[in-house]
């Protein structure tokens, strides 16, 4: 049987909109931390506080443009809306001085609230038009990830063009991320427009009551079991306190999520920090991705694709603890050469370490999330662990970050061994815990029959 094809066009409308995406994020954020430290003179530890409150902004978005969008307006309309608001936000930042701290943190705040509902809802607007998603989402969205490598390269080409490898000149022309950010929210705000009409997908009310002795298909793959009437996310939270794979990984998940941040908010600033030498020592690579670290760190989106294109074959083979393990391994690894061997060819094959950590950590989390809760609660459960990991994990982490930034000043210069170690040796208790307490063999939930894996 033949199974459905998208509309014509429709995969090349959809792949522009994530491209457009994500490179909108992908231009501005590996460079937030050195352009308004560096340039700007604000501390570490007020961005860090400002990064925490965008993260804040990030819990509350979903909850407010979730209903918006799923109550009361289509959802191209949404998004073209948020990113043209966006696209203003994003570019009055690149102006901001530290005189203006609340200006700041407001706008990262109000930002954050635009920005962060338009992840999910290009993903169900995608969903939407794709027959097939198990087919079509996949050649869609990795277009996102080579838009946040397209910008990355990008930038970091006009940074060398326009500073070469003079650092203070750099950190000077990274408003220019910013801008290029708010010009592509412009053009994907006006561009939401011309997408597929998506309408909001309200609930339907039921006239006539189901007969009492019919079984939907649902409850009869459930084995069953009656539909919950209780409050999903207590019911979700009751299955992970009682299933002891899912509250190890949860457990472990929360520092991983905040030793994270290290990575993705502050490697920037160490590729580009004259303790490295990189600008100077390795001028083949600034040919290739540029100057200023955003450009060299989409090494790490680069192996991500590879990563999870590879990742059906080897989930396979391993098993999920395996795969946890060498996710966690990926990190203490990288934290390592980070903190210790600052040695270009070391630094720039640690960038690629990025996509084993997130494939095998962050990826298979979902996996597990997914196959250890019951059909009716999963929703609820992947939400419950998107809350742990980019809302608390991040707020944490950049307060955590800051903190360590403090720690590691030494006469005015961060001394990178010490920040990266302290990372490194979190993920190192990580480890320790998930060999020790999670299970070694433990039990899937698919449609009701259990599976041990």
């Amino acid at each position: 049987m033949l199974r459905p094809q998208p509309a014509p066009g429709i995969n090349f409308k959809l792949s522009i909109m994530m491209f457009l995406q994500y490179a909108i994020w992908g231009a501005w954020l590996p460079l937030m931390f050195p352009y308004f430290t560096e340039f700007r003179g604000f501390t570490a530890q007020q961005i860090s506080i400002i990064a925490a409150i965008g993260a804040a902004g990030a819990l509350v978005a979903p909850f407010i443009a979730g209903q918006i969008a799923d109550r009361y307006f289509n959802s191209e309309k949404f998004l073209g809306v948020s990113h043209i608001l966006g696209a203003v936000l994003i570019w009055v930042m690149a102006y901001t001085t530290k005189e203006q701290l609340v200006l700041l943190s407001g706008l990262s705040f109000l930002y954050a609230l635009l920005y962060t509902p338009t992840l999910a809802l290009t993903n169900s607007l995608a969903f939407f038009h794709l027959p097939d998603r198990d087919r079509d989402f996949g050649k869609v969205r990795v277009w996102g990830t080579i838009g946040w490598i397209a910008v990355g390269i990008g930038i970091g080409q006009w940074l060398l063009y326009k500073a070469g490898t003079d650092r203070p000149l750099q950190v000077k022309y990274m408003a220019d991320a910013f801008r290029v950010s708010g010009v592509l929210g412009f053009i994907l705000g006006i561009y939401c427009f011309f997408l597929p009409k998506t309408p909001p997908q309200r609930a339907r009310v039921a006239t006539v009551p189901p007969a009492p002795d019919v079984v939907d298909a649902e409850q009869f793959e459930s084995g069953g079991r009656q539909p919950s009437r209780e409050f999903a996310p207590f019911e979700a939270l009751g299955e992970i306190f009682t299933i002891r794979a899912l509250l190890v990984m949860f457990l472990v998940a929360f520092p991983v999520s905040c030793i994270h941040q290290f990575y993705f908010v502050r490697t920037a600033g160490f590729l580009g920090s004259p303790q490295l030498g990189l600008n100077n020592a390795a001028a083949t690579i600034n040919k290739i991705f540029g100057v200023g670290g955003g450009g060299l760190m989409t090494i790490g989106q680069m192996s991500e694709i590879i990563v999870l294109a590879l990742m059906p074959l080897v989930a396979k083979s391993l098993s999920r603890k395996s795969l946890l393990s060498i996710g966690l391994l990926a990190y203490i690894l990288r934290f390592f050469i980070f903190a210790y061997v600052h040695q270009p060819w070391a630094v720039v094959a640690a960038l690629a370490l990025h996509g084993i950590c997130f494939g095998c950590f962050f990826f298979v989390c979902f996996m597990i999330v997914d196959e250890m809760t019951t059909k009716d609660v999963r929703a609820s459960a992947q939400n419950l662990f998107n809350l742990i990991i980019v809302g608390f994990g991040v707020i944490v982490g950049n307060l955590f970050a800051g903190q360590v930034d403090k720690w590691a000043m030494r006469g005015g210069v961060i001394d990178w061994g010490i920040f990266f170690s302290i990372p490194m040796w979190i993920a190192v208790g990580c480890l320790g815990v998930l060999v020790l307490f999670y299970p070694s063999r433990s039990r899937t939930i698919d449609q009701g029959r259990l599976a041990a894996v």
